[in-house]
């Protein structure tokens, strides 16, 4: 048991199902640029790493040049440009533009303190707006957090944290950064942030099916089911309810994500020719920040060595994931969004890579499925410590026999390697869903490694099994003659004559 607890451990520190089906591929773009090699390698992507579907779009000097949707969601339906997916933390992006359009109209400053917009709203003066959006706040980003119906009642809170850097010091990646961002958004505008998106970005770049949500909890039409990748398939599931209106509530289609990153390209103008944010703001937000690393302002340069650069954001969420990319030395642009979420892997910047790589004329690879092969070296470990657990289970007796005449404590001692795996589970699975009021469920932490949290689950169950089994072999009245075993000599015996012979 200890091994394989030991195995699972190592295994979880140093890692790092249904058939794909393709929409018609659009014309052969100019410049080169064949859609039909997208759509192979999309194809064969998702079929090697067990992924159900995705949804993509290409785009290039601000014109799209292919969209496409691969695979069928849970019920049956394909997937297409048109699909609604949940993008997750490229909103933030979308958020970062919302207070730069502010900028722009002289309504909000980039260097001037938060508190000017929302007294009392965070923990130190120091703190800018500019530190907000390229995450230099000092804001931690805390794993629980408890739930919230809105985004003053989510910033409520943050004003008690306290900080884990100076703000303008360090990056440091907090959701918290992005909803005090949408709440200036509120602030400033008089408007509810998701009604600002819907009237100032989403109807100008005639994004029609997306919309934000404040909460996962919000209705929306035509969503597409979320799934989890496990052991090479993949499984739907339910969200976990959380407040990400500002961070990460945005729910979109690969087609309308086209138009964002075209305009992008176009400096800030809208499809219309209409200026929706200046091109000196554009290009703000692709620098890096003071103190930010590669981070600029809602979007993130890749790191050096990669070619060619990309100016970049990813998002993943219960369920999904997406990337979006933009290439300046070819004018590309790539976005993908994946009706899935793979726990080891982030997959939708693979797959955007290999497009990436065709624009660049490489022949993509489509890679290893590690994320497959890691789920399935954790189900032979769960394997194994359910063949070991049953093993042990049948030699609880003879484990607790010898051990009978050890004092009660040493016995003890003996058990608590293997009340390890049940205290971990009981900790997982009951008291993080408690801590902070949050609003997580057990199958919810399930969920989010469904591989790692079954083995977590069968040790648990072992570990509690073995224990039980050996304190009732200990306290368990002894057969009689149970302790003689094989060792007592028997009467009569051949060759002993008839004398009277007692057990040694």
């Amino acid at each position: 048991m200890r091994l394989v607890l030991a195995l699972a451990l190592s295994l979880v520190l140093t890692a790092p199902v249904l058939g794909p089906l393709a929409e018609p591929a659009s014309a052969a773009a100019p410049g080169g640029f064949d859609p039909a090699k997208v759509d192979n390698f999309v194809t064969g992507y998702l079929d090697r790493h067990g992924l159900p579907g995705a949804a993509v779009a290409v785009v290039q000097h601000g014109e799209i040049v292919h969209e496409a949707g691969y695979g069928e969601d849970s019920d049956g339906g394909r997937l297409t440009e048109h699909t609604r997916l949940r993008i997750g933390s490229v909103s933030k992006s979308f958020t970062a533009f919302a207070v730069l359009r502010l900028v722009d109209e002289g309504g909000v400053e980039l260097d001037a303190p938060v508190k000017r917009y929302l007294p009392g709203a965070v923990p130190s003066d120091a703190i800018t707006v500019r530190h907000l959006l390229s995450h230099t706040s000092g804001l931690p980003n805390p794993a629980i957090v408890g739930p919230a119906r809105s985004l003053e009642e989510g910033v409520g809170r943050i004003g008690s944290w306290s900080l884990s850097a100076k703000p303008g010091t360090s990056y440091a990646y907090s959701n918290a950064n992005y909803w005090l961002a949408a709440r200036v958004v509120e602030k400033v505008s008089g408007q509810d942030f998701n009604a600002y998106l819907a009237d100032q970005v989403f109807a100008p770049l005639g994004m029609d099916d997306t919309v934000n949500t404040t909460t996962t909890r919000d209705p929306v039409s035509e969503l597409a089911q979320g799934h989890v990748t496990a052991y090479g398939g993949a499984l739907a599931i339910p969200e976990a309810e959380a407040m990400n209106s500002g961070s990460g509530g945005m729910v979109s289609t690969s087609h309308d994500m086209a138009a964002w990153l075209a305009t992008q390209q176009r400096g800030g103008l809208g499809p219309d020719g209409r200026r929706l944010l200046s091109a000196k703001l554009i290009r703000e937000s692709y620098t890096p920040q003071p103190g930010a690393n590669r981070a600029g302002l809602g979007w993130r340069r890749s790191v050096a060595g990669i070619a060619p650069e990309r100016i970049s954001h990813s998002g993943v969420v219960s369920g999904f994931n997406a990337q979006q990319d933009l290439v300046p030395s070819s004018g590309y642009g790539v976005v993908v969004l994946l009706n899935s979420f793979t726990p080891s892997a982030e997959q939708a910047y693979a797959i955007s890579s290999g497009i990436i790589d065709i624009t660049e004329g490489r022949t993509p690879d489509p890679g290893a499925p590690t994320a497959t092969l890691v789920d399935l070296v954790l189900g032979a470990l769960t394997a194994l410590a359910l063949a070991l657990g049953i093993l042990g289970l049948r030699r609880a007796p003879r484990w607790a026999a010898r051990r009978a005449n050890r004092p009660s404590w040493r016995f003890a001692l003996r058990l608590l390697p293997q009340l390890i795996a049940p205290a971990t589970a009981v900790f997982v699975f009951l008291v993080v869903p408690t801590l902070q009021n949050n609003s997580y469920t057990p199958a919810d932490v399930f969920w989010l490694f469904p591989a790692l949290t079954a083995l977590v689950a069968t040790l648990a169950v072992i570990g509690t099994g073995l224990t039980a089994a050996r304190v009732a072999a200990r306290i368990r009245p002894a057969a009689p003659n149970a302790a003689l075993g094989d060792g007592r000599l028997q009467a009569d015996q051949p060759g002993r004559g008839h004398h009277d012979v007692r057990p040694v």
